[in-house]
């Protein structure tokens, strides 16, 4: 596996020089890759045809395809951490592991029983990081409105006492999500939610001896090969499926399997994650774009510029290589959005004529016509300004074309960890932040 710094590579060098060269948005030029669901269109990117071909270069020289599939495998990828990384494995099918379908069966069969039977009318996740984001994204996507599905990650009481507002503690779930079972916003919201009369809750964790302690009325498991920002797709997600249902909630997990079979199988000159992820390095390492902007045409997906905060910061936010060498290129640009159209209302401006260069995905959700409009208008008007953008289009949007869209975004950012030689799967400075905020809570400096 290739742990050497890419700078090393010859076709880094070579896009290095091509990058110097005078650059302008290829007019005319048709590059659009396809996929299950959705297409991506990046001919209004400032990228030309040699330097796909020296991208695609880069990905082989890194040694793409190694790194693709030992991910695929659940190998211990992870390697500060020896871990394996194997979230694709929650959404294989068929050919998941026994241990998951064990635990996908008890979800649909406790959340069928909840939406079915009138006992609990709300339903209040405590959880925070990806314990909060997925499941907050989907359920504010899907909810179907049966089940009052609510969230609080905050230690701020604010949002705790919001979600618990004018609910009964006899016909009030709480779902506790927390991988060990030792995060403190989460146990913070748990104590107070019990100590205010809530006392019935779920425990989702990888630490069933800890979990256990409080006393939880069931238990869903967790393993240490998930990753929290990309456990959406696990127990993580339950109260999702409460607000969606089972069948919505699965069709969310075929989503992401077509896009792992796609990222597996296609060519990297076709292939969507790996063209996503190869751009982001074409901007941000050779044409200087240190912030990224995601824009979706779709109120249901209002949420997925946070979602992608997580996603993409946490795990390529790094300055330090997988030999524990110094970084000298850029990493993750900074990640920022809102949903059209009211987003060009608020920073469009600064994307058009700004100082800063910031690279934009738009995504397209063939919702009506006037959306559709406005997100081919934003792009047309950045290209002939001289700025690039990409755009995803979805055939419709849906629970299974949303599984597409979250796992396509997940595969550019390892592709993204691959060339620029880190690990995508650990949070070292987060890690930090939360020993020295217990430090201090405990009187310590």
């Amino acid at each position: 596996m290739n742990t050497t710094s890419p700078t090393r590579c010859t076709a880094w060098r070579l896009l290095k020089a091509h990058s110097r060269a005078p650059r302008r948005v290829p007019r005319g030029a048709v590059f659009v890759a396809r996929g299950p669901g959705v297409a991506l269109d990046y001919s209004r990117q400032r990228v030309d045809a040699k330097a796909l071909v020296l991208l695609a270069r880069l990905a082989t020289e890194r040694g793409l395809p190694e790194w693709r599939a030992a991910l695929l495998a659940g190998r211990k990828i992870n390697t500060s951490e020896n871990r394996a990384v194997w979230h694709t494995a929650l959404r294989a099918g068929d050919q998941a592991p026994a241990e998951v379908s064990r635990a996908l069966n008890k979800m649909i069969v406790l959340s069928s029983r909840i939406r079915a039977g009138k006992k609990y009318k709300r339903i209040v996740n405590i959880g925070t990081g990806g314990s909060d984001l997925g499941p907050r994204l989907l359920a504010d996507a899907f909810g179907d409105g049966q089940l009052d599905v609510r969230f609080a990650a905050n230690a701020d009481e604010v949002e705790l006492d919001r979600a618990l507002e004018g609910a009964k503690p006899a016909s009030t779930l709480l779902v506790a999500v927390s991988k060990t079972f030792t995060t403190y916003e989460t146990l913070w919201n748990l104590k107070r939610a019990r100590a205010m009369g809530f006392r019935t809750f779920y425990a989702v964790t990888a630490n069933l001896k800890e979990a256990r302690k409080y006393r939880p009325a069931e238990i869903l498991p967790m393993w240490d090969w998930v990753g929290g920002r990309f456990s959406v797709w696990s127990a993580a997600g339950f109260s999702a499926m409460c607000a969606i249902g089972p069948r919505a909630f699965q069709s969310f997990l075929q989503g992401g399997r077509d896009i792992d079979r796609h990222f597996r199988d296609k060519p990297l000159e076709q292939n969507i994650p790996v063209l996503m992820g190869l751009l982001g390095v074409w901007n941000t390492n050779f044409l200087g774009a240190g912030a990224h902007a995601v824009v979706p045409y779709a109120t249901r997906l209002r949420l997925l510029p946070a979602y992608l905060q997580q996603l993409e910061m946490e795990s390529n936010g790094k300055s330090v290589d997988r030999a524990g060498r110094a970084i000298g290129y850029a990493t993750a640009p900074v990640l920022f959005g809102a949903e059209g159209t009211p987003s060009q209302h608020s920073f469009h401006q600064l994307l058009h004529e700004g100082t800063a260069k910031v690279a934009v995905d738009f995504i397209d959700c063939a919702l009506n016509p006037a959306l559709s409009a406005n997100a081919a208008a934003q792009a047309e008007a950045l290209a002939r300004g001289g700025r690039g953008s990409g755009t995803l289009r979805l055939q419709r949007l849906d629970a299974r074309n949303l599984g597409r869209l979250v796992a396509l975004y997940e595969h550019k950012v390892f592709t993204q960890g691959v060339v620029w030689n880190i690990n995508s799967f650990d949070q070292p400075g987060v890690e930090l932040g939360k020993k020295l905020a217990q430090r201090i809570l405990k009187g310590g400096k």
